[in-house]
């Protein structure tokens, strides 16, 4: 018994796309052939004249017209190709998005942080730039940390203070009890 095959045809032109030839197919899957119509040649300058401009913004669209061609696969979809996983943290960021009653004032919130850190950003590398006042900051921050290193860090009592303080504010920061 003979196998059958379907073609299905767009258009009455049997030209090759990108000079390729249709696959065959097997003798057990019909197959399905689609041909685009051709498109027509761009236009020739003419030998005593440059080319026009618009003869090049026609043969500029022809080859773009040319790339602009979709396929779609038909027929039955594995399941594996449409499903995604989605990371924890864009599943956590949209349940707390969701849980936002008035959205507008946080994405204003957001907006004016944002502006606010490139603000930012140009006041320091503007200061960064005059003669003494980095290395002057340097020092300040130098001795800043040492100061609380030494008043939080250096003695257990102190450290589970700090521990506690941090705790307290992170308690009142999320509202949790």
């Amino acid at each position: 018994m003979a196998s059958t095959s379907t073609t299905l045809s767009l258009s009455s032109s049997s030209t090759l796309i990108d000079g390729k030839a249709p696959r065959q197919g097997s003798a057990t899957a019909p197959t399905q052939c689609v041909s685009l119509p051709t498109l027509p040649p761009p236009p020739v300058p003419s030998s005593n004249r440059p080319p026009s401009r618009e003869s090049w913004k026609t043969a500029a669209y022809c080859r773009k017209l040319a790339r602009n061609v979709m396929c779609m696969a038909t027929g039955d979809v594995s399941a594996d190709v449409g499903t995604t996983e989605v990371p924890e943290i864009v599943k956590s960021i949209q349940a707390a998005w969701d849980k936002v009653e008035d959205k507008y004032a946080v994405s204003s919130i957001a907006f004016a942080g944002a502006v606010a850190l490139w603000g930012s950003t140009g006041l320091i590398s503007a200061i960064d730039r005059l003669p003494l006042v980095p290395g002057v900051l340097e020092l300040v921050g130098i001795g800043y940390s040492g100061w609380f290193a030494y008043k939080n860090l250096v003695f257990k009592p102190d450290r589970e203070a700090l521990i506690q303080k941090i705790k307290d504010t992170y308690k009142e920061i999320t509202g949790s009890g």
